[in-house]
């Protein structure tokens, strides 16, 4: 087998007729296996006002293990905290990414809190991903000049075992995406195409933190202090953007992420801007994630069905979670779980080649340090 291909499953959770908490949307799921062997998904759902809360629902497989439904367990999260909060009576938690972080023993949920202050991470720990304790905003050292504390951030996900900071020690990593201003795909989509890019705030980046401070438990987690830029803008399909998707997966390549892209749909001659939102592939070194082993020139999932064209926000897949299938003595077979149109959840298959395709491209030289 060659090259990496995503294949429709269906489309597995919409929207649960006269349900308020839905009547907006149900998109991009964390997912997750649970103590009990079973997957959960963890989705937004979005009421009225896009007011978003995080829910829980069991996967439903039929005989040949294929996803075909869920069963709603009800509400893991929502806008409780003052950094989740608006005045207006507005806020949200939004866009989860669950993984089980084996140094800590805890299912780690990093999320999109929605305050004053704009979109920010915040992280929670739970032992049963049923009681859920929250730890607050996620913080960051700064870098280089870079305050990542005082700009939005979104797409964040923990590696699940620690890895080597720049200096090499062994540390928590996350992968993040800053959206310092001028760095949204509606900003960016009013640039020529030969736009310059500014590296080290339109890229995906890894930053690090010891596992727990001194004499404190897996509650505490340190600020981030060290940073490496990962990826940056570089094929059409993302030129408008990149960002995470799945949270990091080790297979037999390597760590592998499945990422969003963002491009323009604006007709020649035509003032107006329509973004498309696809998915791609990204193979991280097993030993240094900081390096990339292949990339996707072209995406691997991009929208086609209805239900991705036509929704809350046109022309959108935007992978969130992934689920190994060694359920099945699979271990090549991965499900994806992405947002269709910020409307609706869907789930395609990918087998891992053999070997990494070649042609595989990664960032400019210039933009790895």
């Amino acid at each position: 087998m060659s090259g990496f291909k995503l294949q429709r499953i269906g489309m597995l959770m919409e929207p649960e007729p006269g349900n308020p908490q839905e009547v907006e949307g149900v998109l991009n799921p964390a997912a997750v296996r649970g103590p009990d062997g079973q997957l959960y998904l963890f989705p937004r759902l979005v009421a009225k006002g896009n007011y978003s809360r995080i829910g829980i629902a069991r996967v439903r497989f039929n005989e040949a293990g294929d996803p075909v439904g869920v069963e709603r367990l009800g509400i893991a999260l929502e806008p409780e905290a003052d950094y989740e909060r608006r005045p207006d009576g507005g806020g949200g938690c939004e866009d989860p990414r669950v993984t089980f972080v084996e140094p800590l023993q805890r299912y780690v949920m990093t999320y999109t809190a929605f305050s004053p202050r704009g979109p920010r991470i915040a992280i929670a720990l739970s032992e049963d991903l049923f009681q859920w304790q929250r730890l607050g905003l996620a913080r960051f050292a700064p870098c280089h000049g870079i305050e990542f504390d005082d700009v939005d951030d979104k797409d964040a996900s923990f590696f699940p075992v620690t890895i080597p900071n720049p200096s090499g020690k062994p540390e928590l990593a996350i992968l993040h995406r800053p959206l310092f201003p001028g760095t949204r795909p509606e900003e960016t989509a009013s640039r020529p195409e030969s736009r310059d890019l500014d590296l080290d705030r339109e890229s995906i980046w890894i930053s690090y933190c010891p596992m727990v401070l001194e004499d404190s438990g897996p509650d505490r987690l340190g600020p981030f202090t060290s940073h490496h830029r990962l990826a940056t803008p570089v094929s059409p399909w993302e030129r408008l953007k990149i960002g995470g998707g799945t949270p990091p997966i080790l297979t037999r390549h390597g760590w592998l992420i499945v990422y969003h892209g963002v491009s323009d749909l604006a007709q020649p001659g035509s003032e107006a801007h329509q973004l498309c939102y696809s998915a791609g592939v990204m193979v991280l070194s097993k030993q240094h994630p900081q390096v990339i082993r292949y990339r996707s020139a072209e995406p691997v999932l991009k929208p086609e069905l209805s239900q991705e064209r036509s929704g809350t926000i046109d022309n959108v897949v935007f992978p969130t979670g992934i689920d190994c299938r060694d359920d099945l003595g699979l271990v090549d077979r991965f499900d994806v779980y992405y947002g269709m149109a910020d409307n609706r959840i869907g789930v395609a298959r990918m087998d891992m080649p053999d070997l990494l395709p070649p042609g595989g491209i990664a960032d400019p030289p210039d933009a790895n340090v």
